[in-house]
């Protein structure tokens, strides 16, 4: 069962408090309670005393009615004194003085006598006499000659001293009392206080929310790091710790000493989110989120994310090369549709040497390159990326022609087919845009892998590339033209030449033009 919060706090705290106030409370009562005994049990036995030692008390006993002398004394003492009772009586126990003066001549009850008549002892005593359980001083008479003659008895009820001590403890129970209300008022205040803390939410439901958050945090594929406005990481996932290449990172740590470049201080000092920067981490492309952690308008931390590009970005140029294939199948189907509901015309108009002639035509332009293709490039992703581009080359006009001393033999295995697509097909697609406002309109590849290296050379003769566009061409967002690639399609093909540990290189083409060549090392690891 779910306990609220302030039912908690409210049970424990009147629960300590309530154990403490009784505890204290008790142990004073029993200090007053012994301590009140005390002092009218000395009352007692100094009243007791001083009547014993009155000079009229010790010659009243002389006298044939000792009554007579010594009961109007003590029942002034007694009202004076608030006892219960001032009882005199003499060697033998038989009253000469009591409240009641009925009693008077009979003998004195309670048994606790006998130190006073036979050992001459000043003592107070517990009794019950005829008045009830009392608490008595007890002092003998004694008379000039040393002699015991009698006693006086001076008594408390113990029934008035109870209500003496529970007069005593109201200001304590009162107090107490107090105490409780007091703690009842900070229980629900501590309650209200922690609640807000916790943004309304139970302790149970901290403990799931808690609970969701590490699952959650554990799931995503995204690193994210939480720091405190000193800095110091609060939080941080397994993805984060993978990216930054740690093992661990233990919380309180500065951010400065595992993530330095994050830039999180600067988000932390502006207070101003900052979204999707793209900075480079343990060589890979990693995009980068930053949003403030804000408490009553300040800035009292920030949240990182951290989200790998490289899967996303291979995606995405798998599927516009798979869109620029279905394009180009497309377009080819297109044309040959064409094609043939012209030789269907012709057949049916009779024309069959027309026919035949535009047959022969066809396959005397087109052997030369299947030839080519079939019969010296032996790697099916390239077969197929040549044959799809004969067909856009078709479509869009250009002469696109595979040099007849081209060979290849299968590609390693660590040149996968995605990163071939991205590499020849954005470089021919490069050539084709660069040539369309050109007369004759010429894209030429060469491929070899003749030596230590797999070569592809794309050459066109299209109006080159400007000078001062060379250092720049490959950086991410670079481009001569408002073309399809919008300055990205280089820039990929950039990154996945340094992953295979290659290099691409740029020269201008002697007949007008340029000349794009890559190098791809057969073994991974030979530079």
């Amino acid at each position: 069962m779910n306990v609220k919060l302030q039912t908690k706090i409210l049970g424990l705290v009147l629960s300590l408090l309530l154990l403490v106030t009784v505890t204290f409370t008790g142990a004073y009562a029993f200090m007053e309670k012994e301590e009140v005994e005390e002092d009218v049990g000395q009352l007692a036995l100094q009243v007791a005393s001083t009547i014993s030692f009155m000079p009229t008390v010790k010659e009243a006993f002389k006298t044939e009615t000792p009554s007579e002398i010594i009961q109007p004394i003590a029942k002034s003492v007694q009202k004076e004194t608030g006892a219960e009772f001032v009882v005199v009586g003499n060697k033998d126990g038989i009253r000469y003085a009591h409240p009641d003066e009925w009693k008077i001549g009979k003998k004195m009850v309670g048994g606790d006598n006998s130190r006073a008549l036979k050992d001459g002892e000043y003592y107070t005593s517990r009794a019950e006499g005829t008045l009830g359980p009392s608490l008595r001083g007890k002092a003998p008479i004694i008379s000039d000659s040393g002699e015991i003659i009698g006693l006086v008895s001076v008594g408390f009820l113990i029934e008035d001293i109870r209500t003496m001590v529970w007069n005593e403890m109201e200001t304590i129970i009162l107090i107490a009392t107090g105490v409780l209300l007091l703690g009842v008022i900070g229980s629900l205040l501590l309650a209200r206080s922690i609640r807000k803390d916790t943004l309304g939410l139970e302790p149970y439901e901290v403990t799931s929310f808690y609970q969701t958050r590490e699952a959650i945090l554990s799931s995503v594929k995204e690193g994210i790091i939480a720091i405190d406005s000193q800095g110091r990481v609060t939080m941080i996932n397994q993805s984060a710790l993978e990216l930054l290449g740690l093992e661990n990172a233990d919380a309180g740590a500065n951010i400065i000493d595992i993530f330095p470049n994050t830039g999180m201080l600067r988000t932390l000092h502006s207070g101003k989110a900052e979204q999707d920067e793209e900075i480079v981490l343990n060589n890979k492309v990693v995009i980068v989120n930053r949003t403030p952690i804000r408490e009553k308008g300040e800035t009292v931390g920030v949240v990182s994310s951290l989200r790998d590009k490289t899967e996303v970005r291979e995606m995405v140029n798998t599927l516009s090369e798979v869109k620029r294939y279905s394009e180009s199948l497309r377009a080819q189907t297109h044309e040959y549709t064409n094609r043939m509901y012209v030789l269907l015309g012709l057949m049916q108009l009779g024309n069959t040497k027309e026919a035949t002639e535009m047959i022969e035509q066809e396959f005397t332009d087109s052997e030369p390159q299947q030839k080519i293709i079939f019969q010296r490039i032996h790697d099916d992703t390239t077969q197929a990326i040549l044959t799809g581009k004969i067909s856009k080359a078709s479509e869009k006009k250009v002469r696109f022609k595979i040099d007849e001393d081209s060979s290849l033999e299968r590609l390693p295995e660590h040149i996968n087919k995605v990163e071939l697509i991205t590499i020849l097909g954005n470089i021919v697609d490069n050539a084709f845009e660069a040539v369309q406002n050109q007369k004759e309109k010429l894209v030429e590849v060469f491929i070899t892998d003749i030596g230590n290296d797999i070569i592809f050379s794309v050459t066109d003769n299209g109006p080159g590339i400007p000078e001062d566009m060379y250092e720049s061409i490959f950086q991410k967002g670079s481009s001569t033209k408002d073309g399809v690639m919008r300055g990205y399609g280089l820039w990929n093909v950039q990154q996945i030449i340094d992953k295979l540990g290659g290099t691409i290189e740029i020269l201008d083409n002697t007949g007008g033009g340029t000349v794009f060549s890559v190098f791809l090392p057969k073994e991974r690891d030979r530079r």
